[in-house]
C-alpha cells in the first residue's frame, strides 16, 4: 500500500487513514491515486462491509498540497480536480457500502468535501470545517456546492463559502453538517463502533438505501416513489430480509450476510 494511505482491517471493517500528517493530511497526486484505488479495491470486496475514513496526525485534511498546485512540472488544476478529486468523491457515493468518516482535526477545502460526501460523518470535538477556497481566489469543488447547501441550506452554505469562516465541530453539529460530534479521546472508538454496527446490519438493504436518497436530490417525487417500489423488490428478494423477518418471529437476533 501507498505510505500516504494507512489500512487496517477490523473485522469487516476497512479502516482508511489520511498518512501525510506532516502537511495536515494535504492531497498530492499519490496520495489521491492511492485512495481512489483502495476504495475500488473495498468496493470489489465482498469481506468488507463498511468503511471507515479518518486521519493520522492532528488534521483529518488541510485539502490540496498547494505546492504541487502551483508547481510548474506539476498536474495543474484541472487534473487535480477532474482526476485526483472527482473520483474520490464518485467512488465515495457510490460504493454499496456505508462509508463512516472520523473528522479527527481541521478539514479544510477538498478535504472538508471529501468528509462531508460521506455517508455517516462523527467528528471530534476540537475538529472544524473551512470552505477555504475564497481565500486563495479558487471556487469549492470536491462537490462542495452540491453537498453543503443540502445539508444546513443555500444561505449559510453561500455565506462560509464567500467569507471563509471557520467552524468549529459542535456548530457543524448545530446546523446539520454532521451527524454527531465525540471528545477526541473517544473519537476512534466511536468511529469504529459506528462502522462496526452498520457493517452487521443489512448492507444490502444499506446500499439500496444510500442510493435512494442520494438520487432524491435530483428526482420528482413521482420518480423518487417508483425509485422505492423498484428498490424495494429488489431488497425483499435478499437473503437478509428473510434472516430480519424469520429472526423477529422467532424472537432472536439476526445474522445478516450483505447478501
Amino acid at each position: 500500500m501507498n505510505a500516504t494511505i494507512e489500512t487496517q482491517i477490523n473485522g469487516t471493517v476497512l479502516i482508511i487513514k489520511l498518512n501525510r500528517p506532516e502537511v495536515l493530511n494535504s492531497f498530492n497526486k499519490d496520495m489521491a491515486l492511492a485512495l481512489q484505488n483502495t476504495l475500488i479495491e473495498a468496493r470489489h470486496n465482498q469481506h468488507i462491509r463498511a468503511l471507515l475514513l479518518s486521519g493520522n496526525g492532528k488534521a483529518f485534511c488541510a485539502g490540496q498540497d498547494l505546492s504541487e498546485a502551483i508547481d510548474a512540472e506539476g498536474p495543474g488544476i484541472e487534473k487535480i480536480v477532474v482526476e485526483h478529486y472527482n473520483p474520490i468523491i464518485t467512488l465515495i457515493r457510490h460504493i454499496e457500502k456505508p462509508v463512516v468518516c472520523a473528522v479527527n482535526g481541521v478539514a479544510a477545502g477538498a478535504g472538508a468535501n471529501i468528509a462531508l460526501a460521506c455517508d455517516v460523518v462523527i467528528a471530534s470535538e476540537q475538529s472544524s470545517f473551512i470552505q477555504a477556497f475564497s481565500k486563495i481566489g479558487l471556487i469549492p469543488d470536491s462537490g462542495g456546492t452540491f453537498f453543503l447547501p443540502r445539508l444546513i441550506g443555500t444561505q449559510r452554505a453561500l455565506s462560509l463559502m464567500l467569507l471563509g469562516d471557520k467552524v468549529s465541530a459542535p456548530e457543524a453539529l448545530q446546523m446539520g453538517m454532521i451527524y454527531k460530534t465525540a471528545t477526541a479521546d473517544n473519537l476512534e472508538n466511536e468511529a469504529i463502533a459506528i462502522a462496526q454496527k452498520l457493517a452487521a446490519m443489512p448492507t444490502k438493504a444499506l446500499a439500496l438505501t444510500k442510493q435512494l436518497i442520494y438520487r432524491s436530490y435530483t428526482n420528482n417525487l413521482e420518480d423518487q416513489l417508483a425509485a422505492e417500489a423498484e428498490m424495494q423488490v429488489i431488497a425483499a428478494s435478499s437473503y437478509d430480509y428473510q434472516e430480519g423477518v424469520s429472526a423477529f418471529l422467532e424472537k432472536r437476533m439476526p445474522l445478516f450476510k450483505g447478501i
